[in-house]
């Protein structure tokens, strides 16, 4: 099935038409409109506050304070730093989460404060994951305002380490801590069109080569840890991997070395695995470690030495997983596209805190915010809120087919 392509059920659709034929419902939904400009402020607040992957802290807190001030029930932190607080059903319906990421890729001294121009808002950060984080909030405002009863409940908040090395290490501890819930939802920067249902599992290692070095000229003919990455690295090149399900390999950073007149006594590099299928992400992962022993050991046979060694890392660990683009999660939120006026997509595979439920098993999407957005990852990286509330939209109505309401709209998870 292409991204263009999607199927949703008869019932589906029809639960989607009930729901936005409900006063409280439309309520809820004229609200998000009318906190469009308020939504964009309290996320150009919440992104003025850094929040380094490993270093959320200040930010959370900063979070819970706003959860706490929504009312929301037993809002607790977890041992890594997440934030969850409840909004209770009414019924014995399915538990769905609801959720964005605190951190940031941008280092401590990065200016996050905002800057208006031409209509945008630019600062880093203020779409990955200030957009989410301020679609978690106007969301629960709107549910307040509106007063809709739901079947199910919905756990509201956020996670640590999404980015990076973080290794999604805020939703490992979600899902490791909790065996109650049912469905999950990331709230993400993008367009009320797509959908991500498919996840991109990673496995990265740091990759560290030594030997005893020495003077290029008086010592020529020891190894060299540098030529032995090298032989490393074209190895790896040379692999060959999946093209469906999609598997990729990349040496993302190098580095070692003194001078040019040195044999290098060391070189580091960093590799990334990637795949939407465990099975080829494990086979890949089984070459390259091998690979990489073997670059050492036929840098070692070149001059006859065993001065060459080898230091392997696991520094990543995203899980990969698939779910049927026909799971009632992804028709849902398919059927709520349409029913804000889009024409619903189905993204390509891609890593967020997803990985992890979809991996398990559990039914999970990422959705877009609303509005526009670029510079992802870059000190140029921006939003502008025009209309950008039809992403809250999108999602309230895929929560609540999901989770149900009460007498009205059974839940369909």
């Amino acid at each position: 099935m292409s991204n263009k392509e999607h199927y949703i059920a008869d019932h589906v659709e029809t639960s989607t038409k009930r729901l936005i034929a409900l006063d409280e419902v439309k309520e809820a939904l004229a609200f998000l409109k009318e906190d469009n400009e308020r939504t964009a402020n309290e996320q150009i607040e919440i992104t003025a506050v850094p929040a380094p992957t490993f270093s959320e802290e200040t930010r959370g807190q900063f979070y819970k304070k706003k959860l706490e001030a929504l009312g929301l029930e037993t809002i607790e932190v977890d041992e890594v730093g997440n934030i969850f607080g409840i909004r209770r059903g009414v019924g014995d319906g399915p538990r769905l989460v609801v959720s964005a990421h605190l951190d940031t890729v941008f280092p401590d001294g990065t200016d996050t404060v905002a800057k208006w121009k031409d209509g945008r808002i630019y600062a880093p950060g203020i779409s990955d994951d200030g957009r989410g984080l301020a679609v978690v909030l106007t969301l629960i405002r709107a549910l307040k305002a509106s007063k809709v009863e739901t079947t199910g409940d919905i756990l509201f908040g956020v996670t640590v380490g999404e980015e990076g090395l973080g290794d999604l290490r805020g939703v490992k501890a979600l899902f490791k801590n909790r065996q109650d819930i049912d469905g999950f939802i990331s709230v993400e920067p993008g367009s009320p069109t797509e959908t991500t249902y498919l996840a991109t599992g990673s496995l990265r290692y740091r990759v560290t080569y030594t030997g005893r070095g020495g003077h290029s000229f008086g010592d020529f003919g020891t190894p060299s840890a540098i030529h032995a990455m090298g032989r490393a690295i074209a190895m790896i090149s040379d692999l060959e991997t999946s093209s469906d399900p999609k598997t990729t390999f990349n040496v993302g950073t190098v580095s070692g070395g003194t001078s040019v007149n040195t044999i290098a006594q060391e070189a580091v590099m960093v590799i990334d695995l990637r795949s939407t299928s465990q099975e080829e992400l494990l086979v890949l992962d089984k070459r390259v470690l091998e690979v990489l022993q073997q670059a050492a050991d036929a840098e070692n046979r070149r001059w006859e030495s065993d001065s060459i060694k080898v230091k392997i890392e696991a520094v990543g660990n995203r899980p990969a997983g698939q779910q049927p683009a026909d799971a009632v999660i992804v028709q849902a939120a398919l059927a709520a596209t349409k029913a804000i006026g889009f024409e619903p997509e189905l993204d390509p595979p891609s890593s967020t805190d997803s990985n992890v439920p979809i991996s398990l098993g559990i039914p999970a999407v990422t959705l877009g915010g609303g509005g526009d957005c670029g510079g992802i990852h870059t000190l140029d990286e921006y939003f502008d809120p025009t209309d950008a509330y039809y992403g809250p939209q999108r999602i309230l109505l895929t929560i609540l087919s999901l989770v149900g309401v009460s007498g009205k709209v059974s839940p369909l998870l």
